[in-house]
C-alpha cells in the first residue's frame, strides 16, 4: 500500500490511538484526515494485520462482507444460521408503522412475533448481500478513452458499464437467486467497481423496540452522545419457498462478553456520499451556498410537517407526520455542524494542505503536470460561475423535493413543460411526474413556504414577488392559489398535463416564472457536467499518485472502517465510552412525562430481571457516516458488538474531514440487545437463535 509521501506523514506506531491519526499540531495534516472507509475491491489487508495483531486475510474479509447487509438507506447484518437480520430500528420506522394493523400503533408499542407466524412481511423492505467487489475501471476507462471527451466518451463508458455488469450478472446468477449488480463510480469518476449482490426481497419483521425507546431523547439527543437509545430491530429473511433462508455466512453473537475500552472495532457498512476529495473552491461554494439554503428549507419545513401534526386528531396521521419529521430532521441536524467545520480555520487549513500537496506532486511529475496541472483552478472558476446563480439557487433549488416540495407548484411545472414542448417530445414528458397528492392543510404549508422562498430571493419590488404573494402573506398567497386552482387533486393534475388548463392561476404563475427555472436549470446542468468531468480527472490524478491508500469517498456501497473503543473529552469534562440502561431512568425522572424522554409501558417501571448496569451504548473512532445506520460493528474474530446508529455532534465534519480526536461514532451494544430480548420483550426463542445461531 503506497502511503502518503507527499504530506509527509508519520509512520504507524504499535499503538491503537496513534493508529487512529490524532495530531497536537492543529495545522499538520494527518494520515487518515481523508478518512478510513475502506473498500472491500481493495482491502487494508497490510494495514489492519499491522495495526491490530491478527491475519487480516482475503478469507477474512470474504467473511466479513458475506455476513453484512445493505438495506434500503441503511446497513445490517445477519446473526444466525437461519436469514435472522439484525439493524437499527430507525431504519425500518416508516415500513414498521405502514405494518399496523387497524387498532395498533407499533411505533409506540413496538412488535414481537412470538412464534415463527408471526413473522410478518414487510412490502417495501429487501436485503443485499455482496457476494463480490470488481474493479472494472480498466476495461471502462479504456472505452472512454478511446473516444472524445462529451456524450460519446459518456455513452462508451455506459457501454463497458453495461457489458461488465452483464457478464457478472450471468457468472453469478443460479435459478433460486436473485442477483443485481451495480456499477459505482469511486474517486469522483476516476474508477469503476461493480458490486455483485444477492438480493433478499421477502424480509420479515420479527422484533421492534418501541419507537420511544429506541429514539429516548428525540431530536434533542441526535447527533450527541452520551446516549441511551435502545434503537434495534430483527427480521429475517425468506426464500422463494417461504422457508427462513440459510445463512451460514452470519455474524457471531457477542452478547456475553461485547467490547471493553481500548478494543477495536470493524464497522462494515454502506456510507453515503461524503466530500471529503472536492477541492476548496467547491467546498467554499458548500458553506456559502449550498448548506445554508439547504438548512433553512428543512427547518422551515420540519415545523410545517409540526404544525400539520399537532392540528391532526387523526392518529394514522399523526405517525405518518411523526415519520417524516423525523427524516427531514436527520438531514436537518448536522448541517450546522458541517457550516461551522468548513468554518473552522484548522480544518479548512488542513483540507489546503491536503489540496497544496496533491497539486505539488502532480506538478514535481512533467506527464502528469501536462495532464491534471490546471484542473484545481479551473474547479474555482466553475464555483465563481455557480455563485452567480444563488439568487435562483435559493429560489428553486428545491422546487422540485421529493420529499417536502408542493405538489401544486409540481404539477404546475410539468404542465408548463408540456404546454411549451416540440410536439415530439411531449408524450416523453408526460411520463415523468409521478405526484403524491398530499392533504390539504400539509400542502397549503408547504405552498406557501416556496412561494415564500421565490419572493425573499429576488426581494419585494421583483416581478416573482408580485406574481407570487401579490401583497399578501405568504399563506394568505398559498390559500387564494389552493382556492382558485384546480390542481388540488388527482384528476387536476391529470387535466393541467393533458394541456387542458392554460387559464389555471398556478399555470398563470408558472408562465411568469418558468424561463428563470429553465435558464437556472440549464446553467446547473452544464456546471455539473463539467465539474463531474473535472473531478474525475482530479480523482484519476489522485489515485496514480497515492493508490488505494487513500480510501474512496463513501458512495452508499459496501465499506468497513476501523476503530477503537474509547471516550472523549467535551464540556470540560470526560465522556466514557459506555452507557448503561441506569442513564434511561436518570433523564426519564429528570425530564418527565410527556417528554421526549418518556418511556413506554413497558419501560416505565424496570422490568424484573433487567441489568441496569449492562452497558446500552457506546462509542469508537471507527470512521462512519450516514448510511452506515445498522451497520454491525464486529471484533477481529467477527463477532457483532454492535450497531452503529448515530455520530455524536464532533463527527459531523466527517463529510469534508475524518478526525477522530473526538469525533466518535455512536453504537447499540448487544448486550443490552440481548438483555432487553430476555426482561422485556421475553422473546426467548430469539435469543436462543441469536446465542447458538440456530432456531
Amino acid at each position: 500500500m503506497r502511503l502518503f509521501r507527499a504530506l509527509a506523514i508519520a509512520a504507524l506506531t504499535s499503538s491503537t490511538l496513534a493508529a487512529q491519526g490524532a495530531t497536537a499540531d492543529p495545522v499538520t495534516t494527518g494520515r487518515f484526515d481523508l478518512g478510513k472507509m475502506w473498500t472491500f475491491e481493495y482491502p487494508p489487508t497490510d494495514y489492519f494485520s499491522a495495526t491490530y495483531g491478527f491475519k487480516a486475510d482475503s478469507a477474512w474479509f470474504a467473511r466479513a462482507r458475506m455476513a453484512a447487509l445493505r438495506i434500503p438507506g441503511c446497513s445490517a447484518a445477519f446473526v444466525s444460521n437461519e436469514g435472522l437480520i439484525i439493524t437499527n430500528h430507525h431504519c425500518v420506522r416508516g415500513a414498521v408503522n405502514a405494518l399496523s394493523r387497524k387498532g395498533e400503533n407499533l411505533l409506540d408499542s413496538g412488535f414481537v412475533a412470538v412464534t415463527p407466524a408471526d413473522e410478518r412481511k414487510l412490502p417495501t423492505m429487501l436485503a443485499d448481500q455482496l457476494l463480490a467487489a470488481v474493479d472494472i475501471s480498466d476495461e471502462v476507462n479504456k472505452a472512454g478513452d478511446a473516444v472524445a471527451e462529451g456524450p460519446a466518451r459518456d455513452e462508451a463508458r455506459r457501454t463497458a458499464s453495461n457489458a461488465a455488469q452483464a457478464r457478472l450478472k450471468a457468472k453469478y446468477a443460479s435459478p433460486s437467486d436473485s442477483i443485481v449488480v451495480q456499477v459505482v463510480q469511486l474517486y469522483n469518476g476516476a474508477r469503476s467497481s461493480a458490486y455483485v449482490f444477492h438480493r433478499y426481497t421477502d424480509i420479515r419483521l420479527v422484533v421492534a423496540a418501541e419507537l420511544g425507546v429506541a429514539n429516548l431523547g428525540g431530536d434533542w439527543d441526535n447527533f450527541t452522545y452520551p446516549r441511551y437509545d435502545l434503537d434495534f430491530a430483527v427480521m429475517r429473511a425468506y426464500g422463494a419457498d417461504g422457508k427462513p433462508v440459510a445463512s451460514p455466512a452470519h455474524f457471531t453473537w457477542g452478547g456475553g462478553s461485547g467490547v471493553k475500552a481500548g478494543d477495536v472495532v470493524f464497522v462494515i457498512g454502506n456510507p453515503g456520499a461524503t466530500r471529503r476529495l472536492t477541492t476548496i473552491s467547491q467546498l467554499e461554494y458548500q458553506r456559502d451556498v449550498a448548506l445554508p439554503y439547504q438548512e433553512h428549507f428543512l427547518s422551515s419545513h420540519i415545523a410545517a410537517l409540526k404544525a400539520y401534526r399537532d392540528a391532526s386528531k387523526d392518529e394514522r396521521v399523526r405517525a405518518d407526520a411523526l415519520v417524516a419529521m423525523l427524516s427531514l430532521s436527520n438531514s436537518w441536524k448536522p448541517i450546522p455542524g458541517r457550516i461551522e467545520g468548513l468554518r473552522d480555520a484548522n480544518i479548512m487549513g488542513r483540507r489546503s494542505a491536503i489540496e497544496r500537496a496533491l497539486a505539488d506532486a502532480i506538478q514535481a511529475k512533467p506527464d502528469l503536470k501536462t495532464r491534471y496541472g490546471k484542473l484545481v483552478d479551473r474547479m474555482a472558476e466553475l464555483q465563481r460561475q455557480r455563485m452567480k446563480s444563488r439568487t435562483a439557487f435559493s429560489a428553486f433549488s428545491q422546487l422540485m423535493s421529493a420529499t417536502a416540495g408542493s405538489t401544486m407548484l409540481q404539477a404546475g411545472y410539468w404542465a408548463w413543460r408540456v404546454q411549451h414542448a416540440p410536439a415530439d417530445s411531449v408524450a416523453s414528458i408526460r411520463q415523468r411526474p409521478r405526484f403524491r397528492v398530499q392533504a390539504r392543510d400539509l400542502e397549503r404549508r408547504y405552498l406557501a413556504l416556496a412561494l415564500d422562498d421565490i419572493a425573499t430571493a429576488y426581494g419585494p419590488g421583483h416581478e416573482f414577488a408580485r406574481a407570487t404573494l401579490n401583497g399578501k402573506t405568504a399563506q394568505e398567497a398559498a390559500d387564494a392559489l389552493w382556492g382558485a386552482s384546480v390542481l388540488s387533486d388527482t384528476a387536476g393534475m391529470r387535466r393541467a398535463l393533458a394541456g387542458e388548463l392554460a387559464s389555471d392561476p398556478v399555470t398563470q404563475l408558472m408562465n411568469v416564472m418558468m424561463p428563470a427555472v429553465l435558464a437556472f436549470e440549464a446553467e446547473q446542468a452544464r456546471l455539473s457536467v463539467e465539474e463531474a468531468s473535472l473531478s474525475a480527472q482530479i480523482g484519476r490524478a489522485r489515485f496514480e499518485l497515492y493508490g488505494s491508500s487513500i480510501p474512496p469517498d463513501g458512495s452508499s456501497s459496501p465499506r468497513i472502517a476501523d476503530g477503537v473503543v474509547q471516550g472523549y473529552e467535551y464540556n470540560g469534562t470526560l465522556a466514557a465510552p459506555f452507557t448503561t440502561f441506569y442513564g434511561v431512568y436518570d433523564r426519564n425522572r429528570s425530564h418527565g412525562a410527556g417528554s421526549d424522554w418518556d418511556l413506554q409501558y413497558r419501560w416505565r417501571v424496570p422490568p424484573i430481571g433487567l441489568d441496569l448496569g449492562t452497558p446500552l451504548n457506546f462509542v469508537s473512532t471507527a470512521d462512519s457516516y450516514g448510511g452506515n445506520s445498522g451497520s454491525p460493528a464486529v471484533t477481529k474474530d467477527l463477532r457483532i458488538v454492535g450497531l452503529n446508529f448515530d455520530r455524536n455532534i464532533n463527527a459531523l465534519v466527517r463529510d469534508y474531514i475524518y478526525l477522530p480526536e473526538r469525533g466518535r461514532n455512536v453504537m447499540v451494544d448487544v448486550r443490552a440487545i440481548q438483555e432487553a430480548l430476555s426482561y422485556v420483550y421475553h422473546a426467548d426463542r430469539i435469543v436462543r437463535e441469536l446465542t447458538t445461531g440456530r432456531m
